[in-house]
């Protein structure tokens, strides 16, 4: 299955953020804990070299926690500063500022010395479509500072936000790359909800996610879905899906498209269970 989406106003979002690069000290790099690779736009690496590097795994809580740690230990060794979050909850807070002032420490000396004192931290928020930037900085700053979607794209224009004396933060819209080489990065990317439903084959993708869970995750469709043998093919668990959960057509047969956004949905809320789908 091959998946391609890269509206318009992404390139003009691309050639506004290499603009803002010059303004700020840090990069916030929000990628989906999930598919910790396929959610990182390549071009960031690129456009924020030179830059202190914060990548922050969120929805840590939908995605398996061996997972989680294998590839915070993953990112650590190549360099980057690492925090596992939820963006709807406040706990990562706290560990989120001090592990700002540590990337800056280098930056924060530069100014000491010239005589700066308290100049904030200004900080870039990157990331793809629907990865939950706004629900992060909107948790971060305690108030509802920007306008969040659960639909890829919401995010349009340029905000800076002041969070507190240390730090000032910019968020930028949501952007993908031109092409997704490898086809299994555009189905990951299609299964998190990053690229919009509207333009992609349901079931064929549910497919896909079968294939991945009966494969990494054994027993975990069985145990959500009454009826459910898992040693069928991928059409055939999801037709027992759609009878396990009367998934019907207005002609009262058995639904697989019904079947397929269910399941999706199921498995983006967390409901069948905590599933990472990339491995490090």
């Amino acid at each position: 299955m091959n998946v391609q989406w890269y509206p318009g106003h992404m390139t003009k979002a691309k050639r506004a953020m290499q603009e803002d690069m010059k303004l700020i000290d840090l990069v916030i790099e929000l990628v989906d804990a999930r598919i910790p690779l396929s959610s990182r736009n390549p071009d960031i690496d690129e456009l924020g070299k030179n830059k202190a590097r914060l990548i922050l795994l969120n929805k840590s809580d939908l995605a398996s926690e061996s997972y989680n740690l294998a590839w915070e230990n993953y990112f650590q060794e190549k360099g980057y500063h690492v925090v596992k979050i939820n963006a709807k909850s406040n706990a990562s807070v706290k560990i989120i500022q001090g592990v700002i002032q540590k990337a800056c420490k280098e930056k924060i000396e530069r100014d000491r010395k010239r005589g700066i004192l308290n100049r904030p931290v200004r900080a870039m928020v990157v990331g793809i479509p629907n990865v939950g930037k706004s629900t992060f900085i909107n948790t971060f700053a305690g108030k509802a500072c920007t306008k969040t979607g659960n639909k890829p794209g919401v995010t349009k224009g340029k905000q800076w936000i002041r969070l507190n004396k240390n730090v000032e933060l910019l968020d930028t819209p949501g952007i993908l790359w031109p092409k997704f080489e490898d086809p299994a990065v555009g189905l990951r990317l299609a299964l998190i909800g990053s690229i919009r439903d509207e333009i992609l084959n349901r079931t064929e993708m549910a497919f896909e996610l079968i294939s991945i869970l009966t494969t990494h995750y054994t027993g975990i469709l069985e145990k959500r879905y009454e009826g459910i043998e898992e040693t069928k093919k991928a059409e055939e668990i999801l037709y027992q899906i759609a009878k396990s959960r009367a998934c019907l057509s207005k002609g009262g047969e058995y639904d697989l498209d019904k079947a397929a956004m269910l399941l999706m949905e199921e498995f983006r809320n967390g409901k069948i269970g905590r599933i990472t789908l990339e491995f490090p």
